[in-house]
């Protein structure tokens, strides 16, 4: 009997369960793996150059690892996955294929129609990438029900034993410590610099491929990610020796002094299936245990890994696919060009943007307050705004990107997914970083030449959606502001947002 095992980029994990499952019941040289590199797939966004690099890189590294184990890899680069299966199952003649389940919806329903496609049996593994997948709290809820992130996080918690005494509490008093999570960046506080890797043969590799097969490719500058087990492994202790003690109390800080500042950077990898978020967690919990590190810093980062990370693909999971198409507040605006440039007047989302095109990344508030809020605030149509982050972030995949774009930062699916719109004027934004300072902009200004656009466009979304907002009691308090907006004012404000809603500051 001979076994081919499909292995996904985001898979990669060091005990693939499929493999797992065919060495069981095979010999190593009745096993061949195969691995799919698809143009159709890398034409589906304008992805970043990183974004490609990274992928192919990590998935060549793990095939040469496959390799040297003594595994048959079929590495293919092809124009799609069904040509390129259907060509390997010509070449190597399996009695069965064994694959290890989609992460995505797309692909699950891709797997689920293989038997008849290929006409050879397939067994479908679950997915060991998501603790969600290995224990769902709620396993009987409805579309229909909400469940929210508190209650998902806390079972996940209890479920996983993790920060929780010998009696069921948790550890420190209180289940979370976000009070003492939100300090804005003090100047005297140094930034760390994260760990960096040399690309090797392999990855050089990826770049030129990349270069010869899509004349649209540009190579990227400085690519100095983790490609291998050993290397994402190396990341994640540089994190733990170096910013895990500052992660949760400047875990919202905004800062042109940096990217990552205290924050891991390490969902690209766990993302790929290079780190395991159990293993994560127990880790910072051990840290904690120890006396280390103080409790605010490593429940913040344990509520990121399993609350909100698995919360998130919980969601994906029981709300699409109507959660992709979702626009709860009817917005129709294009995206404006200065997102896909960064040039733009608003020093905030300049720096984030152009640190994006470059880098692939933005930590989480940046992402939220800053770019998803702008977005939420200019009625920016959401399949818009979830094709750029899908397009541009290192760490972006389906089910991430759709319920923190459309759910948490957009609330376009109107409440599921988020608790309220997060939506901000530019004193937040003030408040938690140092943006502010040498920008075009008065953040202090709420209309006129030099108003901040996040001002007039905070009040010009409260007026335009007030009768839906009220819905929400949370609004209640940004909603009884209104009330100090005379009629002047009201129209000031309108104007300023159409203004720019029709791109003058693009």
């Amino acid at each position: 009997m001979t076994v081919s095992i499909w292995i996904l980029g985001d898979q990669l994990v060091p005990e693939n369960p499929a493999i797992e499952k065919a060495k069981s019941q095979n010999k190593i040289e009745d096993i061949s793996v195969l691995m799919i590199e698809s143009d159709a797939r890398v034409s589906r966004y304008r992805y970043a150059a990183k974004k490609l690099v990274l992928l192919f890189s990590t998935m060549r590294h793990y095939a040469e690892n496959l390799r040297n184990q003594g595994f048959t890899v079929d590495y293919r680069l092809a124009k799609d996955m069904t040509s390129a299966i259907h060509t390997h199952i010509r070449d190597y003649q399996p009695d069965s294929l064994v694959l290890m389940a989609a992460s995505s919806t797309r692909g699950q329903q891709f797997q689920s129609n293989l038997e008849n496609m290929t006409m050879v049996p397939v067994e479908i593994i679950p997915n060991t990438t998501f603790l969600s997948n290995r224990y769902d709290p709620f396993p009987k809820i409805g579309k229909q029900e909400n469940i929210r992130q508190e209650s998902f996080y806390r079972e996940m918690r209890r479920h996983f034993r993790l920060l929780m005494d010998e009696n069921g509490n948790p550890l420190g008093g209180q289940w979370n410590f976000d009070k003492q999570n939100r300090k804005k960046l003090p100047d005297d506080v140094e930034i760390p610099e994260r760990i960096q890797f040399e690309p090797d043969s392999i990855t050089n590799e990826v770049i030129q491929s990349l270069s010869r097969r899509f004349s649209w490719f540009r190579a990227p500058e400085d690519f100095n990610l983790a490609v291998t087990h050993e290397q994402a492994q190396e990341a994640a202790e540089d994190f733990f020796q170096h910013r895990l003690m500052d992660f949760g109390t400047y875990e919202d800080a905004m800062t042109h002094r940096g990217e990552v500042l205290f924050h891991s950077m390490l969902s690209p990898y766990l993302n790929l299936g290079l780190l395991d978020p159990l293993e994560l967690a127990k880790k910072a919990e051990e840290d904690y245990c120890k006396g280390r590190v103080e409790i605010n810093n490593v429940e913040g980062f344990i509520r990121q890994l399993v609350g909100w990370r698995e919360y998130m693909h919980w969601q994906y999971q029981r709300l699409m696919p109507e959660l992709a198409d979702e626009n709860y507040f009817n917005a129709h605006n294009p995206l404006p060009e200065f997102f896909w440039t960064g040039e733009t007047a608003m020093n905030c989302l300049r720096q984030i943007i152009h640190r994006v095109l470059k880098d692939g990344y933005a930590h989480h508030i940046e992402r939220l307050m800053l770019v998803s809020n702008y977005c939420l605030l200019a009625g920016v149509e959401p399949g818009e705004v979830l094709d750029w982050f899908q397009s541009l972030f290192i760490d972006a995949y389906d089910w991430v990107m759709v319920p923190n774009v459309m759910g948490m930062g957009l609330y376009a699916d109107g409440g599921r997914v988020g608790t309220k719109p997060y939506i901000s004027s530019a004193n937040y934004i003030n408040k938690m970083g140092d943006y502010c300072q040498d920008c075009f902009y008065d953040h202090k200004k709420r209309t006129g030449e030099k108003a901040c656009p996040f001002n007039f466009l905070y009040w010009h979304f409260l007026l335009q959606h007030e009768e839906q907002l009220r819905e929400n009691y949370r609004m209640a308090r940004m909603l009884y502001n209104l009330k100090y907006l005379d009629d002047d004012q009201r129209r000031e404000v309108r104007k300023c947002a159409e203004r720019l809603q029709s791109g003058y500051d693009s």
